[in-house]
């Protein structure tokens, strides 16, 4: 009985302690090369926004994007002329936080071409979305005291 006991409470240690299956199922679809299309505001109006302590979100919008999970790295590439162009290094981690939801925290951090975080700061959005074809970003700030929200609606390029 003892044994039988022993057993159930390592399996049960090994199931929790393990990756979530929808973490997994989210690094498969994650995976590829993505655009980010248009960046929205929860409230009407203009908004002086800077994203990722980089640029400004008008630099963003038809930035590219690869994720590559199995070792958690990524980059994108800013291309508009008129905005600080070139290429961005940065690790990820999903992690799940509601499973009844399916909602889970996103967190990004930019490093140089080597994975080396030179201020160790990563930003934690909230993965909306994500579907084989479409991802959604959101990540909620302070302005005037109050929850604003920021939408970083992506599309699928290519695996």
């Amino acid at each position: 009985m003892k044994k039988i006991l022993i057993l159930a409470l390592i399996a049960a240690t090994a199931f929790s302690c393990g990756t979530p299956k929808t973490v997994i199922e989210s690094r498969k679809v994650i995976k590829g090369y993505w655009s980010l299309d248009a960046i929205t505001y929860g409230a009407p109006g203009k908004y002086n926004v800077t994203l990722f302590n980089d640029a400004s979100a008008e630099c963003f919008e038809g930035s590219n994007w690869r994720f590559i999970p199995n070792n958690n790295t990524g980059n994108y590439t800013i291309e508009n002329a008129s905005c600080p162009t070139g290429q961005r290094d940065f690790v990820f981690v999903i992690q799940e936080i509601d499973p009844a939801t399916g909602l889970y925290d996103f967190l990004l951090k930019p490093t140089n071409a080597k994975g080396k975080s030179e201020t160790n700061v990563g930003i934690r959005l909230q993965l909306a979305q994500l579907s084989e074809s479409s991802m959604r970003w959101e990540q909620t700030v302070n302005l005037e005291g109050k929850p604003f929200k920021i939408n970083m609606n992506f599309s699928k390029i290519q695996d």
